[in-house]
């Protein structure tokens, strides 16, 4: 297994993209001035149907011209959140044909550049960053796990609650888990206002899906000992 960095506790910029790329719903295609909604990939995302490969590769194309498209993904939270984007990557690149939702099998595409934009700001990745990094195991059953959790549980995230440092601020209206990465749960805590952010990273990441419930687990523990109680306040 490959080694993560020391005390990581947030995916990086190539792991947002890695993640959001396999397993989005759906993503938009903009290529000879039109825009094209591709929907349902069937679970598998986007990398079922596309292959990024380097420019400086021979023999994709042949001869024929190459057409510029751009791919636009959205990652939208599952839970009722404030503000519910995430955040936005976008891939350009060139084609050797026009995009056709229809044809079988993969569509080949000479990467140009990935672009992640969130709260953090905007960040570029390079192709040979995305074929280097492991998909999160958790990516594709994310989105389940976190309104399982509301819908289920809600009971549990004021106990996570207690493990929020520094504690939340007076006037707190509703906290809901925003985000469930390898690394840790994210919660948003919403005042009249504003929002507030803030990650509860896991004891140590997750490799396998089959460890994630140990490692939430870890995290109740621990609120259930942590010594001083945490509702939402009135």
């Amino acid at each position: 297994m490959r080694p993560f960095p020391t005390r990581a506790t947030r995916p990086t910029a190539v792991e947002r993209v890695r993640s959001i790329l396999s397993s989005a719903h759906s993503m938009t295609v903009v290529t000879d001035g039109q825009h094209q909604e591709v929907r349902h990939l069937g679970g598998t995302g986007p990398m079922s149907r596309l292959h990024l490969h380097d420019p400086a590769e021979e023999g994709h194309f042949g001869q024929s011209a190459r057409i510029p498209v751009r791919l636009e993904f959205t990652d939208i939270a599952p839970t009722p959140v404030r503000e519910r984007l995430r955040a936005r990557v976008t891939l350009t690149g060139l084609l050797g044909a026009r995009y056709e939702q229809e044809a079988p099998g993969s569509t080949c595409v000479e990467f140009g550049q990935a672009l992640l934009e969130d709260a953090d700001g905007r960040t570029y990745v390079t192709l040979d960053e995305l074929h280097a990094t492991e998909v999160d195991p958790i990516a594709s059953c994310e989105a389940s796990m976190l309104t399982h959790l509301v819908d289920s549980h809600s009971e549990l995230i004021p106990l996570l609650l207690r493990l929020v440092r520094p504690q939340p601020e007076r006037g707190m209206t509703r906290a809901l888990p925003l985000a469930l990465d390898r690394y840790g749960i994210t919660l948003r805590l919403e005042y009249p206002q504003e929002h507030r952010d803030v990650r509860l990273p896991f004891p140590t990441p997750v490799f396998d899906i089959d460890q994630a419930g140990v490692r939430i687990h870890a995290l109740l523990f621990a609120a259930r000992r942590s010594s001083h109680p945490h509702g939402l306040p009135a």
